[in-house]
């Protein structure tokens, strides 16, 4: 891909002056005057030469995996934790390719990452050379942009650019694919202090008139509803959400990526909507007249069928950085391109100078309707139950961890009940794959966040399934110190993939049923690490206050739940947000 031509500004403090340094310790140097904490990677051929420069320095840590797919998910778990720029390394070819599935994870998601791939000399590129594929080529539609450089002098200026473009806008992930010969070959270093591209100018300030617009249709509405997702979380601006919704009173949900964004234990949050959403928010949302959209896209695991959605008729307001997201499924009727906070902020001051008057009394009857859709015990499950029922392990978790965990998951069942049963309160404390829904992040989003927040517990919700794509990763996490805690909810079954077929497949389990599992105790154990096999009920608390009692060491709790347990509610596909199965009874 190409991309349009950059102005620089150079920071002469960079500057080594005349003198020569090869392209693997210009990518370094660059990397460390990004401030880049952590690098995530493995070695190989076309890499050696970075190696051997990141071996020299000490201004960053490099952190040897054990499969170039975790090098990418941990990078990406950092990213999404700390707000800054991950940074993964992996070697050509199969490193390239088995990265594909971290960098298009992070793509769905909008995580800012840079992932710098090796490749064979240029004059052996397109000549099918050991190790080599068209990593271009391959990453092109899951990466925001990705560079070829050819010529070393063009390294530190294409590393700045990478930076620049993941970070801002909506963020995503850049790939920066060098050949081997470039690494090697030497020129003056000169690191750019900022870079201006004439054709990538992101808006960030939305347009003041259209903000005007949805102050006034909010002020007039009867029955608002406030729709935040993962923009708020990506741009920092929670804090904004929050002073909105507190001047507003109105009720408020969160997508499964925003969740966070506002917090879990206010009674102004209806719940998480969608798929696996409350009864009381896909009902509020379907049947409110006023919608404010902020930093979501109304994505199919939201709305569900988009003609069911549209058969209520309701005002939209829609605030997202990325143009292309507005009315790309769902017509809004008052369109807000910009930075979600800068957004934000300009809304609440034009509220602020307002003499408008909120229609109270409207508003208080909108509310009586919530409350008495919160009266359907939607999220109810039997709490007597002698097999342990994985939404018990949940609400336990979050309960000994005072809500101040940072608690990631793999893809499944037990991320719906993670997200259902433990009430976020701070952004950028739940970590999961949501767009591509990859089985397998859970583990290396831990390792990266362990690294950015060693002093907080660190929490992966899985399942006996998505452990084991990455479980080898449990030796990284030996090796450089990340003590974090697994929780395996071993139902024996690919739990989704066994309620759809329930549900729709007469009961036809297709290879979903875990037939040949692995001690898991044991095998934590091979790794070095505390395993802990736990049967009944009575043990759940127990073992978790144990576990988080060893702070120094990776716990994995294998907790045996029951095979039979779904989650509800549900939405199945092409039907609408608010035509829910409640539970068993309404099949």
């Amino acid at each position: 891909m190409n991309m349009p031509s950059a102005e620089f500004s150079h920071a002469d403090s960079n500057s080594s002056h005349g003198a020569e340094i090869i392209g693997a310790e210009i990518l370094v140097r660059s990397l460390a005057a990004e401030g880049v904490e952590f690098v995530w990677g493995y070695p190989g051929g076309a890499v050696l030469y970075i190696y051997d420069e990141i071996f020299k320095q000490n201004k960053f840590e490099h952190i040897l995996v054990r499969h170039e797919q975790a090098a990418v998910h941990a990078a990406d778990g950092y990213a999404r934790a700390t707000g800054k720029v991950g940074v993964a390394l992996v070697t050509s070819g199969p490193g390239v390719t088995n990265a594909v599935t971290g960098i298009a994870t992070a793509y769905l998601d909008s995580i800012p990452m840079v992932i710098i791939t090796g490749n064979v000399p240029t004059n052996a590129i397109g000549e099918d050379a050991f190790q080599e594929c068209d990593t271009v080529g391959i990453t092109r539609p899951i990466v925001k942009h990705n560079f070829l450089v050819k010529d070393v002098r063009d390294l530190a200026a294409t590393i700045k650019k990478a930076f620049h473009i993941a970070a801002t806008g909506r963020p995503g992930p850049v790939v920066v694919d060098i050949p081997k010969d470039v690494s090697a070959h030497a020129c003056r270093f000169e690191y750019p202090k900022t870079v201006e591209m004439r054709s990538y100018t992101p808006v960030t300030k939305g347009h003041s008139g259209q903000i005007r617009k949805a102050v006034s249709l909010l002020q007039g509405a009867e029955r608002p509803f406030i729709y935040s997702g993962g923009g708020v979380v990506l741009a920092n601006a929670s804090e904004e959400l929050r002073q909105l919704a507190g001047m507003t009173g109105f009720p408020v949900t969160n997508t499964l990526m925003g969740l966070g964004a506002f917090p879990g234990t206010s009674k102004q949050f209806v719940g998480m909507l969608g798929m696996h959403g409350t009864y009381e928010a896909n009902m509020a949302m379907q049947n409110c007249d006023v919608l404010i959209a902020i930093g979501a896209r109304f994505d199919d695991r939201v709305i569900g069928n988009p003609g069911h959605f549209a058969q209520q008729p309701r005002k939209i307001i829609h605030i997202d950085i990325d143009p292309s997201s507005i009315s790309k499924r769902v017509k809004v009727d008052i369109p807000i391109v910009g930075n979600v906070k800068d957004v934000l902020q300009e809304m609440i001051a034009q509220l602020q100078a307002s003499d408008a008057q909120p229609k109270t009394d409207a508003l208080a009857a909108w509310w009586k309707q919530i409350d008495e859709w919160r009266k359907t015990d939607c999220l109810g499950y039997d709490r007597n139950s002698e097999i342990i029922k994985p939404q018990y392990v949940i609400e336990k978790i979050w309960e000994l961890t005072g809500g101040d965990a940072f608690i990631c998951s793999d893809v499944g069942q037990h991320q719906m009940w993670a997200a259902q049963f433990y009430k976020f309160d701070q952004p950028r404390r739940w970590i999961n794959s949501g767009g591509l829904g990859t089985m397998g992040v859970g583990l290396p989003y831990a390792m990266g966040i362990k690294k950015a927040f060693p002093d907080k517990d660190v929490v992966t919700i899985t399942g006996e399934g998505s452990i084991q794509m990455c479980i080898q990763e449990l030796s990284t996490c030996l090796q450089y110190k990340t003590p974090v805690k697994v929780v395996s909810l071993n139902n024996r079954y690919l739990g989704m993939v066994r309620q759809w077929q329930e549900l729709q497949y007469d009961n036809r389990y297709a290879s979903s049923y875990m037939e040949a599992l692995p001690d898991f105790v044991k095998l934590a154990e091979a790794f070095g690490h505390v395993g802990m096999r736990i049967e009944k009920t009575a043990d759940v608390e127990g073992a978790l206050r144990e576990a988080f009692k060893l702070k120094d060491r990776t716990v994995f709790m294998d907790f045996q739940t029951d095979p039979t347990e779904n989650v509800w509610p549900m939405v199945q596909a092409g039907k609408g947000i608010t035509e829910m199965l409640l539970g068993s009874e309404d099949l």
